[in-house]
């Protein structure tokens, strides 16, 4: 089994008034096979979590750990990262003019395992993806994301997800910009990535209605860039029925 931990984790940002402090100690827990929803309102630092698992160089860690089955990543380069396991579905994924699906997919794949697939089955493997995902073979020509609707950059993520396998996802607000038809889709191949038994997620979304398709084993309130709250899908029912006024109230008297 392996373990993603968050431990009192502090990150900050350069701003025009200087460094601002956006993640101010999150502690959690995510072991292989569960499932963890991370909801809350714009500007909590739900995102800032993401990126900075990540790696991003943008968001400076000040103080904490986050370990991937006992070693601290936060030492490692991004891509060091994702060989260890770490996977991030951004919520904007960017534009790759002039790279085609399918040498990106296979560079990914290369650079994560350490060799290359095998050319013949990793077409098949990559139709296949694309298929699950309802994307045309035709799609793995296209330059990555350039001229993507919302819907097919989101369904080339979980193509992705799929392909490369790593033990913990990180979804960033995948079911931003969806159809209820995107949705199903991108949930159904969320459902499948987890349904090994021994893949981990960190789900990140404002609304509950992904949730009715990717059931959290956890739920968690995220405000002013910590937990408020943890529970389980009855959380998820409580927020959607009452807002998170109350916890943004409870921060700010902090």
């Amino acid at each position: 089994m392996s373990t993603l931990e968050i431990k009192n984790l502090h990150v900050s940002v350069e701003t025009e008034d200087g460094e601002k402090e956006i993640l101010r100690g999150v502690d959690l827990t995510i072991n292989s096979g569960e499932v963890h929803a991370i909801m809350g309102p714009n500007g909590s630092g739900k995102s800032t979590l993401a990126y900075s698992i990540a790696g991003h160089p943008k968001y400076k860690i000040t103080d904490g750990e986050v370990l991937l089955d006992g070693e601290n990543i936060l030492d490692l380069s991004v891509d060091e990262r994702a060989r260890a396991g770490l996977f991030l579905a951004m919520q904007y994924p960017v534009e790759v003019p002039g790279v085609s699906v399918a040498n990106f997919l296979r560079t990914a794949k290369t650079a994560v395992d350490g060799e290359a697939p095998k050319l013949r089955t990793w077409v098949k493997d990559v139709n296949a993806a694309l298929e699950r995902v309802t994307l045309d073979p035709s799609f793995a020509q296209r330059s990555v994301n350039e001229g993507f609707s919302g819907g097919e950059k989101k369904r080339h993520e979980i193509a992705q997800l799929e392909l490369l396998n790593p033990k913990f996802a990180v979804l960033d607000e995948t079911d931003s910009g969806l159809d209820i038809d995107a949705l199903r889709v991108v949930s159904d191949g969320v459902n499948r990535y987890t349904s090994q038994g021994d893949r981990g997620v960190l789900l990140i979304t404002h609304y509950t209605r992904i949730l009715n398709y990717i059931k959290p084993d956890y739920v968690h309130v995220f405000v002013a860039g910590r937990l408020a709250e943890s529970g389980g899908e009855e959380l998820a029912e409580q927020l959607e029925a009452e807002g998170y006024d109350k916890y943004v109230k409870a921060a700010a008297a902090l």
